[in-house]
């Protein structure tokens, strides 16, 4: 098996480190954060440095916030990049914006390095049960060198097309969840300002046309008013700023995504932007 880097233990990427380990891989972490403890504990390898890490790796993983971090770790001080071996593949599963991903292919391919864009989708319910959707765009033979850990960790995991396609799909990806999230939200509230009881409402609507997963789960996370993190507001709206800059250079005019991105900026203004995106629900 190949030996495996991976860079950023939150709340998706730790399970999805441990999934790996389960399957066998062998797997370095950086020794910077109290979820490394917990992950060393399951088998993993410590590295204190980044470069040490990609030395070390023939595949780095990299589960970050945003661009900025990703384009750090992958090319800023203590990179990864300098330090990966020709014929390495370096896949990032973070939700960055397309033509990061771009760049960072042709950086990598001028080194002779392989690199995957291949966000996910699933939260951190997913990444626990190894059930995450990956959506991944590159070449077909990275794709297929890296499948193996991508059955690790998901189950529905498709090749989209050549670089920044997944980190595109992931985009729709949002798109279609805030929209949905802010609906499921609207409709609760008029339900309960309607004197409907809530879970009556959500068990009917769950066998109609309306039925979705954010209905079944964040419909129930609003009943319990249960707005611990799964995903947090503020790394959606992060998305949403991808999706509405993506519109921008295709002159398109995303009318629902700006709604949702706006109601997800009243969350963070309000200091809750840590709370499940779910919570757009307090601010309807």
């Amino acid at each position: 098996m190949e030996k495996v880097g991976f860079i950023g233990l939150g709340i998706m990427g730790k399970p999805m480190a441990i999934n790996l380990l389960k399957a066998g891989f062998e797997v370095t972490i950086l020794n910077s954060s109290q979820a490394a403890e917990e992950v060393g504990k399951q088998g993993a390898r410590i590295a204190e440095t980044r470069s040490r890490l990609a030395s070390e790796s023939d595949i780095v993983i990299t589960m970050l916030p945003d661009s900025p971090e990703v384009e750090a770790v992958f090319s800023g001080g203590d990179n990864v990049l300098d330090s990966l071996k020709p014929g390495s593949l370096f896949i990032d599963m973070s939700t960055i914006a397309p033509a990061v991903s771009r760049k960072i292919y042709d950086m990598a391919k001028a080194k002779g390095v392989e690199a995957l864009d291949a966000p996910v989708s699933g939260g951190q319910v997913g990444a626990e049960a190894a059930s995450l959707s990956i959506m991944a765009g590159g070449t077909q033979e990275a794709f297929d060198r890296a499948l193996p850990l991508f059955k690790a960790m998901g189950k529905n995991i498709v090749l989209i097309g050549g670089p920044g396609a997944g980190q595109t799909t992931k985009a729709c990806n949002q798109l279609i969840v805030g929209v949905t999230i802010e609906a499921v939200a609207e409709a609760f509230r008029l339900a309960e300002k309607s004197g409907v009881d809530l879970a009556r409402m959500r068990e009917a609507l769950l066998g109609g046309f309306a039925q979705s997963r954010i209905l079944d789960l964040h419909g129930q996370r609003i009943i319990d008013k249960n707005f611990r993190p799964g995903f947090k507001t503020r790394l959606h709206k992060k998305d949403m700023g991808i999706v509405l800059d993506s519109g921008d250079e295709l002159g398109l005019s995303l009318l629902a995504a700006k709604l949702v991105a706006g109601q997800m900026e009243k969350v963070l203004e309000a200091g809750d932007g840590d709370l499940d995106h779910s919570s757009l629900f307090l601010y309807v």
